[in-house]
């Protein structure tokens, strides 16, 4: 919605040796841009979104990772939803209850702890939840653990063989939900090659950016905010 980009996901797949690596970049991570100290998930947004954005955020990511992507997925937050719908549903074990209400962003989220079948609606008020009552203690980092969780277990149900005969469907439905600069006959061509290549969930690994929460003064709003900042050494 030409916003703060609120979830980043730096993903390498390595089709001849079939493993997965996702790294999670904490959106709160502080980053330089045009001189300034920013948080990364403003970059997007203050290089004018669209093309010109997603060019400056893979710039940041590079600095940031020594690793530039090749490809870029954007993804509202709605087509979570759509897109665990055209797959069936997800089962998912909830690691806690989740309830919080905000009608400003017309988002209410009801969910209970334990293993069971989410719908779209579901899945998108799992991967969202942050605060409220029974929030993360962590906030986001503890966010991040549960999207992870969560796309495991996405990424596991998909890559059983009888998905194979949607999986230009997928890929279809794909490419109407998100914006990408992978063609619809490159999305199908991965999800070919991780189903009959053998990729297995045990070889599909997530990671945090390993990091540091830090507090700081901020003359704006004149009160103490924290932020993350990397771990280089690790």
């Amino acid at each position: 919605g030409g916003g703060l980009t609120d979830t980043m996901m730096l993903g390498a797949y390595d089709v001849p040796n079939q493993k997965l690596s996702v790294m999670s970049i904490p959106r709160d991570t502080y980053v330089k841009y045009s001189g300034s100290t920013v948080l990364i998930n403003s970059v997007y947004n203050r290089a004018g979104g669209g093309d010109k954005g997603i060019e400056a955020l893979k710039e940041e990511v590079g600095k940031l990772t020594g690793v530039i992507p090749d490809y870029h997925v954007i993804l509202e937050w709605e087509a979570v939803g759509e897109l665990v719908d055209a797959i069936g549903g997800v089962w998912y074990d909830v690691p806690r209850n989740m309830d919080y209400e905000d009608p400003s962003q017309d988002l209410s989220i009801h969910v209970q702890k334990g293993y069971q079948k989410l719908n779209g609606e579901q899945a998108m008020g799992v991967v969202r939840f942050r605060e409220g009552k029974n929030g993360y203690a962590n906030g986001d980092l503890g966010r991040i653990e549960t999207q992870q969780g969560f796309l495991k277990a996405l990424i596991e149900q998909c890559l059983q063989i009888d998905k194979m005969t949607k999986v230009f469907e997928y890929a279809r439905i794909f490419t109407e939900q998100v914006t990408t600069d992978l063609t619809i006959n490159n999305l199908a061509w991965f999800g070919q090659q991780a189903i009959f290549g053998g990729l297995t969930s045990e070889n599909v690994n997530f990671i945090t950016m390993p990091c540091a929460t830090k507090s700081v003064w901020s003359r704006s709003y004149h009160a103490n905010l924290s932020y993350v900042v990397p771990n280089v050494d690790e």
